[in-house]
């Protein structure tokens, strides 16, 4: 039987909360990641990931919460899927949002999540109420409460951690790579490229890297360009002319990893999401 899935995509045009329901059997999407903080609730079927090393299995009621970045694929297990509801949150917009409404929010921080998933029942209710407001155009003084309620139950979730540059954590061969790759992200760039930078040959590179990120650098190199991809057809620019900027060989080389990641065409994200006419 052939694997199915459905997605119903939307972008609140005050906040720019993308919200997305969607449905899927079998393989659901490749490993990849968003520049957004992603709260969603399975809603039914297990919901089965990767993210930071670990297999989770999300069931209905669940709280998966993922922080820009975080690298993820999705496979529904069971025969009959799973369908889950997510809502996009921009990172300026939840750290201004958060500094509005605590005082003691420190600055030069970066927001993060205690835990990929969370069986909390409040925070399901007020994640799907933020979701049904926004989906539906709901009056914006509604819209303004769920997302409130929203944040006033996420933040028991939410830690702080120093902005720290280079992260002791991670080999600094890898971060000077991903660093280098952020700033060319447009240009045609080779291993060789990442091993001048860095120092080290092409082999000891890709290995550090690798454990670093969980990607090797040429496909790290691809989700930033589909990330960037994202953003720039939600404010309208036509797909070939993406292509063009971010250095796809042409809209269809683009459409192709776009698809793999996203389950969706370009143009199709640009038409659900872009609030500017054709």
């Amino acid at each position: 039987m052939p694997e199915r899935h459905w997605i119903d995509l939307k972008q609140d045009a005050t906040s720019g909360i993308e919200t997305m329901r969607a449905h899927f059997e079998g393989h659901a999407y490749d490993p990849h990641w968003h520049d957004t903080y992603l709260v969603g609730i399975t809603e039914q079927g297990l919901q089965q990931f990767n993210c930071r090393r670990q297999q989770h299995n999300s069931t209905p009621g669940k709280v998966f919460l993922l922080e820009p970045g975080d690298i993820h694929d999705g496979n529904a297990p069971h025969a009959d899927g799973f369908t889950y509801r997510t809502l996009y949150l921009d990172p300026h917009w939840l750290d201004r949002e958060l500094h509005a409404q605590f005082e003691e929010a420190p600055h030069n921080a970066q927001l993060g999540f205690a835990a990929t998933l969370a069986d909390d029942s409040r925070l399901a209710i007020a994640t799907a109420n933020a979701f049904e407001a926004l989906h539906n155009d709901e009056l914006r003084i509604v819209r303004q409460t769920a997302l409130d309620n929203l944040l006033s139950n996420l933040t028991r979730h939410l830690h702080w951690r120093a902005l720290i540059s280079p992260d002791p954590r991670l080999p600094l061969v890898a971060q000077r790579a991903r660093d280098y790759l952020h700033s060319h992200l447009h240009q045609d760039i080779g291993l060789d490229d990442l091993a001048a930078v860095t120092g080290v040959d092409r082999f000891r590179l890709s290995r550090a890297f690798k454990a670093a990120f969980g990607l090797a650098p040429h496909a790290y190199l691809i989700q930033l360009r589909l990330a960037r991809a994202r953003r720039l057809l939600a404010r309208g620019e036509l797909p070939v002319t993406v292509a063009a900027a971010l250095g796809f060989a042409d809209q269809s080389h683009l459409g192709r990893w776009f698809q793999r990641a996203y389950r969706m065409t370009p143009a199709d994200y640009r038409r659900r999401c872009s609030i500017l006419p054709d």
